[in-house]
């Protein structure tokens, strides 16, 4: 089994990364050094101005992580799941990691929804795996491992015990462990922050009681490690991810490829073209006003937003005003933001706190705090300079609670 290490990359966030001979050709590949040219964050370096930093960053951060998280339930797996538990799985877990994010369109999530043949950019990574110069990385570096096999993993489905998926796209992932961290630091905030090393020192393999598969979990002493990424997640997405222009920028964005009628190529070659700088270059080209509202900072200004964290029924309520503003002012005029997440839950699964007498207790009843955070769900209504005091007035009028209205950056 490979054991040297022909490439160091020193990051910013875990020092030095250090990659084996499969693991740098695939770094070398197209599909990975496209991401040098996708921001990690869209356009949020139009807000953030530190916010530069790609989506190559990232995976090999993601792929540092894994190999970490790896060890750490390695090392504490009992003894027939620690034999499962070799070289080559932690091979498979770091390739998937670093493989992870290559089929993301340009500027990341902000135009997600417009791949042709209705396909995501996790369908576009799997093409991408399969495609010819994936395969013969694998084929000469893999040492038994196969792209099929991470495409697998990726999917859910590990040959190995389903941990390892849990490592990569999970609820406790490298994923979310690494962008906290970057985005957090590119951006020049803090609220990103959270103890890494504590979080990977109580990770643990656990048995679901329910159906007995080894999952992620975490030693009781490691719940406040949780609680605090949990808080990270939180506080990113209200102050960076759903910031008020960043959100207005994704829409500008978004409403010039529909008009334009541009879709993310759907073949893995076409799509190996497409860039944040392809567009950057239609962008500056066009005379279209949503796309000078990226070039030049010409957005719409914000009209009105609800309060955090509409109630179901409030959101109900809210939607139910949008045809008549639809009848009231032209569609051209308008541009409507739904900000929605839960980032107090992890993922679909269950998080298991082993207790310090054995006893098995999920996340969500562990810890007191994340049991009490609640969705965020907020709208925001973006309107053009002449009409957006006429629409704020329109809302605030039919929406008396929690209004907040006004030009915010």
């Amino acid at each position: 089994m490979t054991t040297d290490h022909p490439l160091s990359l020193r990051d910013p966030v875990h020092g030095f990364v250090r990659a084996d001979r499969l693991e740098a050709a695939l770094i070398d590949s197209r599909p990975v050094q496209r991401l040098r040219s996708i921001h990690q964050l869209g356009l949020m370096s139009l807000v953030f101005p530190g916010a530069e930093h790609s989506r190559f960053g990232h995976v090999l951060g993601a792929m540092e992580l894994a190999g970490q998280a790896f060890d750490a339930l390695a090392a504490r797996a009992p003894a027939p799941l620690r034999a499962r538990l070799g070289p080559r799985e932690r091979r498979l877990v770091r390739a998937a990691a670093l493989l992870h994010d290559i089929g993301h369109a340009p500027y990341s999530h902000s135009a997600e929804g417009l791949f042709e043949e209705g396909i995501d950019h996790e369908e576009m990574t799997r093409r991408l795996i399969a495609g010819e110069e994936i395969a013969a990385i694998f084929a000469r570096h893999g040492e038994g491992i196969e792209g099929a096999e991470v495409a697998a993993l990726l999917a859910g489905r590990p040959a190995g015990p389903r941990l390892l998926f849990q490592i990569v796209a999970g609820e406790l992932d490298v994923d979310k462990m690494d962008y906290l961290l970057r985005d957090s630091l590119f951006c020049g905030v803090r609220y990103g922050n959270y103890d890494l090393p504590r979080l990977l020192d109580t990770l643990l393999p656990v048995a679901d009681p329910e159906t007995g598969e080894w999952g992620i979990g975490v030693d009781e002493g490691g719940v406040h490690a949780v609680e605090a990424l949990v808080l990270a997640r939180y506080y990113m997405f209200t102050q960076v991810y759903f910031n008020v222009t960043a959100k207005a920028l994704e829409l500008h964005l978004s409403e010039w490829l529909r008009r334009e009628g541009h879709r993310w190529p759907a073949t893995a070659e076409r799509f190996l073209a497409e860039d944040d700088l392809t567009v950057l270059a239609r962008l500056r080209a066009s005379r279209d006003p949503h796309a000078r509202a990226l070039t030049e900072r010409r957005r719409y200004p914000l009209a009105f937003e609800t309060r955090e964290h509409l109630s179901k029924e409030e959101k109900n309520r809210f939607e139910e005003l949008l045809p008549e503003l639809a009848r009231t002012f032209p569609a051209e005029d308008l541009l409507i933001s739904n900000s929605a997440k839960d980032p107090h839950k992890l993922g679909p699964g269950r998080v298991w706190v082993r207790r310090r007498d054995g006893s098995l207790e999920p996340m969500a009843e562990a810890s007191h705090f994340i049991r009490f955070l609640t969705r965020i769900e907020r709208y925001r209504i973006y309107a053009r300079p002449e009409v957006a005091p006429a629409v704020g007035g329109f809302l605030a009028a039919r929406w008396p609670d929690g209004v907040d209205r006004g030009r915010r950056e």
